[in-house]
């Protein structure tokens, strides 16, 4: 216990201590400074725009940015569409795999364009080497990029005054993979190469064990791709169990590297925050109400996981789990991963107990804004600041500003459809699948767990986390369709109206501080944000997870189980 205990302080101190420096090095990338990597890089990037032909210094109003953004996505979906279901003819395919019918492969390529990286397959059993490097490594790149676009158009956005110009969508994309996702990919994956991830483009492997039993044992460039799905919250594993296997996390410090990546980005985008706006305190009052969210999840869910389960009568539940890396470090992850819409697991979240997957569920059902995807997460909890401010400019009487901008009823629709739809998914979702037929003879368990199973699989994708409750078969025709849907609205319904306030606020008038103005970079404001994030998600998802999760738990103390 005080070892676990240790590796939690050492964890939460490292994501703090890295936060600042990390954070000012993404705020110069963005803001176009020179870095340690400019005499390097810096030529490459202009190479870039030269043979694309965009013009680094003319910038965009919300629209252009928003066509620009949804083109690229779009063009990038149809594309790994088109080689997930013709990689039998691709070479980089030693094993022969067939390409993926189609309703694999849709729900497939909308999963990786919306950072979601759900899947419905088992990567060794159905992917070629090429699908995995050429097709699904580049979204998970391309995809974490638009979440750093998505967020810098509304940074912006708040930080101009009387101006349409939100930057572009083009140079954000190039120096967010350039500067930041590439060089940092690349270290990672060296440093897990060297713990023992493997990275090779052999053909599978056959090894006879004790018994006498041959054994494929699958190979491939995992570690470059572990890399950027932890970097980038894309969350894909290389392999069908993800960093459960010991390929993709084969020690205790690899697994430790790979926990710290999936919230590195996300946190230190806190602080790039606060320097783009002009104002430190409002990153920190964020970080500190993400923090909170995360820690609180995790001490919950990881006293339930050490409580005796009448039902084995053993004081750790060690079904799911990975015996060398324990109980704490499973449930840190699955705090962590579901905070942070990264979705890779190293323990089955289908075997928590109920309460621990119930937080790893209302984790998500929040709109992944507990550090949350790149870009994505942040701008999900401005989300919830514009709402805090004009809900506490209507209790005190004061008007609601933040940052010196007005914040008036367009901003706030769009905030609220941002913050409501992707419930509106999960709810709708899981009705219809609780009543269809086909979609109920998917299930593994009855009862409350099968519902718990169903309302994970529709929050992980209209929430873009991608992880899976298991129990749950889904590489059915309804829930490729129906899953590809929700993964493709909860993330376009979101990131469209964020660049919409974006360039509402661009073109407001800063207007200076005065005594009637609501401070908001402080720990009263904080306090405040987290009652808000708590109250409308419970308001929208304690009856469904009443249904779920917490009377599953209630029954399992009198010894029932499903």
């Amino acid at each position: 216990m005080l070892l676990d205990i240790l590796q939690v302080a050492v964890f939460v101190a490292a994501l703090i201590f890295l936060t600042p420096p990390l954070g000012t090095f993404m705020a110069h990338v963005f803001s176009g400074r020179r870095t340690f990597l400019s005499p390097v890089l810096a030529p490459v990037e202009s190479a870039i725009y030269r043979l694309s032909g965009v013009n680094p210094e003319r910038e965009m109003n919300w629209k252009e940015y928003v066509v620009a953004l949804m083109t690229f996505n779009i063009l990038g979906f149809l594309i790994l569409l088109g080689i997930l279901l013709g990689q039998g003819a691709l070479p980089l395919n030693p094993q022969h795999l067939e390409g993926l019918k189609f309703p694999l492969a849709f729900n497939t390529a909308i999963s990786f364009m919306t950072n979601t990286n759900w899947q419905a397959y088992s990567g060794e059993a159905a992917l070629s080497y090429f699908s995995q490097t050429v097709g699904l490594s580049f979204q998970n790149f391309a995809s974490a990029a638009t979440g750093f676009a998505a967020f810098l158009a509304l940074a912006r956005g708040m930080s101009r005054s009387s101006t349409s110009s939100l930057g572009s969508f083009w140079v954000d994309l190039v120096r967010s993979t350039l500067y930041i996702l590439l060089p940092l990919s690349l270290i990672l994956a060296l440093v897990l190469v060297s713990q023992g991830v493997v990275q090779n483009f052999a053909p599978y492997q056959t090894a006879t064990t004790i018994t006498g039993s041959e054994q494929v044992i699958p190979m491939g460039p995992a570690a470059s791709q572990i890399a950027i799905k932890q970097l980038g919250t894309n969350g894909g594993g290389f392999f069908g169990v993800n960093s459960a296997h010991p390929f993709e996390n084969p020690t205790p410090f690899s697994n430790f590297l790979e926990l710290l990546a999936i919230l590195l980005l996300p946190a230190a985008l806190c602080y790039t925050f606060g320097l783009l706006v002009g104002d430190r305190s409002q990153g920190w009052v964020i970080f500190a109400v993400m923090l909170g969210l995360l820690l609180s999840g995790f001490a919950l869910s990881w006293w339930a996981e050490s409580q005796v389960n009448p039902l084995t009568e053993l004081s750790q539940n060690m079904e799911g789990k990975e015996v060398r890396l324990g109980v704490m470090n499973s449930v840190l992850w699955s705090s962590a991963t579901t905070a942070a819409s990264n979705g890779s697991v190293n323990a089955m979240h289908d075997s928590l107990s109920p309460l621990a997957g119930g937080v790893a569920l209302f984790n998500i059902m929040l709109g992944e804004i507990i550090f949350g995807g790149i870009g994505c997460g942040l701008y999900g909890m401005l989300m919830y600041v514009l709402l805090t401010v004009f809900i506490a400019g209507l209790m005190v009487g004061r008007s609601p500003e933040y940052l010196g901008k007005k914040i008036e009823a367009y901003e706030i629709r769009l905030a609220i459809l941002v913050l409501l739809v992707p419930s509106a998914l999960i709810l709708i979702g899981a009705a219809i699948a609780a009543v269809y037929p086909a979609a109920l003879a998917s299930l593994a368990n009855a009862g409350p767990h099968g519902l718990s199973e169903i309302l994970y699989a529709f929050s992980s994708a209209a929430g873009n986390n991608g992880s899976a409750f298991a129990g749950l078969t889904v590489d059915t025709p309804f829930y490729n369709y129906a899953l590809g849907v929700c993964m493709f609205v909860g993330r376009f319904i979101c990131l469209i109206p964020v660049v919409a306030i974006a360039g509402s606020l661009a073109q407001k008038r800063r207007v200076p501080p005065s005594s009637g103005t609501f401070p908001t970079g402080g720990w009263v404001f904080g306090v405040l944000l987290l009652s808000i994030i708590l109250l409308v998600g419970a308001l929208t998802h304690l009856p469904a997870l009443t249904l779920g999760p917490i009377i599953e738990h209630l029954l399992m103390l009198q010894n029932h189980s499903f």
